[in-house]
């Protein structure tokens, strides 16, 4: 199994949220794999609970497994560092402070670890507090450009930032895109992000220069009354990140 999300030649590689086996993969097969589907840890009691739950996931989609938190819960850091060291995923969402554990405990290189940080206001610095302690403190404003740099102290390969709430923060988001092009990193919006402004939004990271982007589509494309993403609007993403 691949530990590498498929992207797209041009970089671009989506992830959605998956209610279960079948609707991962009847997602994956509507982006034609270009995507790592999104299963929470937050959703289980236990450890054990989880790892044999995707370890279904994973035999089913190809390894395109994305260990997630549950809404950025940084409760959840150490269980997603744990579940992801037994079942070796293509992709792990991480708060900031628990990148390098997930890193360690992987023992490879080749899987995608996000750094959760979060807007702060302030166009060039964003907030790195988002671990279980950091997160209850005042937040820690730093310039990007430096938490790019100790996320790759840590082993880590992309900056999720989250909240973006849409397009709220703009101008803050595109300090954040053009620090990731000027330092090789990799990049995933989440927060907000629909069928309207996904285009936009990835349109600005690309006309930066950004070389791997993972866009995070989620409750916006979920059937509310199943909870299934919709396969029919991740073919609808996968139409627009084609374009690029």
């Amino acid at each position: 199994m691949s530990l590498r999300p498929n992207y797209l030649e041009n970089g671009i590689c989506l992830n959605v949220l998956a209610n279960s086996v079948q609707n991962a993969k009847d997602c994956y097969e509507a982006a034609q794999g270009h995507v790592v589907l999104g299963v929470l840890t937050k959703n289980y009691p236990s450890d054990e609970a989880a790892i044999e739950d995707m370890k279904k996931y994973q035999a089913e989609i190809d390894n395109a497994v994305s260990v997630g938190l549950g809404a950025g819960d940084p409760k959840q850091s150490g269980m997603v560092t744990r579940v992801a060291k037994a079942i070796q995923p293509q992709h792990v969402n991480q708060v900031f402070t628990g990148v390098g554990a997930s890193r360690e405990a992987l023992g490879q290189n080749e899987t995608i670890i996000n750094g959760l940080v979060s807007p702060t206001g302030e166009v060039g610095l964003v907030n790195l507090a988002t671990g279980p302690l950091s997160s209850q403190e005042e937040p820690t404003k730093v310039p990007i450009e430096t938490v790019i740099a100790l996320l790759k102290d840590m082993g880590g390969s992309s900056i999720k930032f989250f909240p973006m709430k849409g397009l709220t923060h703009e101008e803050e988001f595109k300090a954040v895109v053009k620090a990731c092009a000027e330092n090789d990193f990799d990049l995933e919006p989440t927060g907000g992000i629909d069928l309207e402004n996904f285009e936009e939004i990835v349109q600005i990271a690309v006309d930066a220069g950004v070389k791997r982007i993972i866009p995070h589509v989620y409750s916006s494309i979920i059937d509310k009354a199943t909870g299934d993403t919709k396969p029919e609007d991740v073919a609808k993403l996968y139409e627009i990140i084609k374009k690029f």
